[in-house]
């Protein structure tokens, strides 16, 4: 591959982490916005829950809105990593050998973790597509699949164990130091960080949403472990 192509490739992966990166925070911004409705209580938050379920319809079939969303958010994902990974590949070939002392100058911890925090998002999110969507455990009492158990509840009895709002709360570090850094670097990438103020705003936005969404998230499992929401 030439440097152009090369360079060209690399411009191509970038614009594609960014644009699938974009998705994925407008996706759970609206997911934090319907586990807040959990303050709400258990009829309402369980209407919420079943209103997605009939999004779309007569047009669409029984879930058919909450189905097109999950392959789209699924693509988006597997776009997401497969760049992510071809981009970390490109840079170690094109530094085959270590610095011999590693420096961090100018680089933040939500820059450093990026990779690992990824990685920790992901593996959650195959648990929380378990616990709440796919096949229902509740880690309470190794139950799956219960159809009259209430959303409500599945999320009451799995935020009263500690140890689960504890691998929550993680997750949710995690995803806020990935939305931070994801948010500057994806404003960077579609041009928008050309000037020292764009740059100031571009950082002061990805403190926002980082905040602002796993701080959202956060509050349903801490309110449920402190019986702030309960059944």
């Amino acid at each position: 591959m030439t440097g152009a192509r090369a360079a060209r490739s690399t411009i191509a992966l970038k614009l594609l982490m960014a644009v699938s990166g974009l998705l994925f925070i407008g996706f759970v911004a609206g997911h934090m916005y319907g586990n807040l409705k959990a303050f709400s209580g258990e009829e309402k938050f369980n209407d919420y829950a079943h209103h997605l379920r009939e999004l779309g319809e007569p047009m669409l079939p029984y879930e058919g809105f909450l189905w097109i969303m999950r392959v789209g958010l699924i693509v988006a994902l597997v776009v997401h990593v497969a760049c992510a990974i071809a981009l970390w590949k490109r840079a170690a070939t094109a530094r085959p050998v270590k610095y011999a002392v590693k420096k961090n100058t100018g680089s933040t911890l939500s820059s450093r973790t990026m990779r690992w925090g990824g990685l920790t998002i992901l593996v959650f999110i195959v648990w929380h597509l378990l616990n709440f969507t796919i096949v229902k455990i509740n880690p309470s009492n190794g139950e799956t699949g219960d159809p009259d158990h209430s959303p409500y509840g599945l999320l009451v009895e799995t935020f009263d164990l500690w140890w689960m709002t504890l691998i929550y709360l993680v997750a949710m570090l995690a995803l806020g130091f990935h939305l931070h850094h994801g948010t500057f670097s994806s404003l960077q990438t579609l041009g928008l960080t050309n000037s020292a103020t764009s740059r100031a705003r571009a950082r002061t936005a990805g403190w926002v949403v980082a905040i602002v969404i796993a701080g959202g998230f956060s509050l349903v499992p801490l309110s449920v472990l402190v019986g702030i929401i309960e059944k």
